[in-house]
């Protein structure tokens, strides 16, 4: 489902392959460094954040790709239940409110959706 590009710093995957609704996880390299990141597809709209907590700076997902709370409402930090939008990233609720997960650059390219860091 996923490449890199070259040196790490992009990642791309078909975009038939992420419906609304469904995440997956991915890395990139930053300087050399991995980083783990994930996309969501929010009813059509692509959205891609580091896999980090803001509050203790833990991955969000204890289970592998399980990033949404029981309801399928908001991202779920597995760790301390902090809830993010998953189209802004923004905590509204837990241990670290008006935080937001760091946003990764996204771009639709044909059928291919295209995560990098932002310049």
């Amino acid at each position: 489902m996923d490449a890199h590009d070259g040196d790490g710093s992009v990642w791309r995957c078909d975009a038939g392959a992420l419906g609304p609704g469904r995440t997956v996880r991915f890395r990139l390299e930053r300087r050399g460094k991995p980083i783990d990141g994930f996309m969501v597809n929010v009813d059509g709209a692509y959205h891609a954040y580091v896999n980090r907590c803001p509050h203790a700076g833990t991955m969000l997902d204890l289970s592998p790709n399980e990033f949404f709370s029981e309801d399928g409402r908001y991202l779920l930090c597995s760790t301390h239940g902090a809830l993010f939008e998953k189209d802004t990233g923004v905590c509204v609720e837990g241990p670290c409110p008006g935080a937001r997960l760091d946003l990764l650059s996204v771009e639709v390219h044909g059928g291919s959706v295209v995560v990098r860091w932002p310049s």
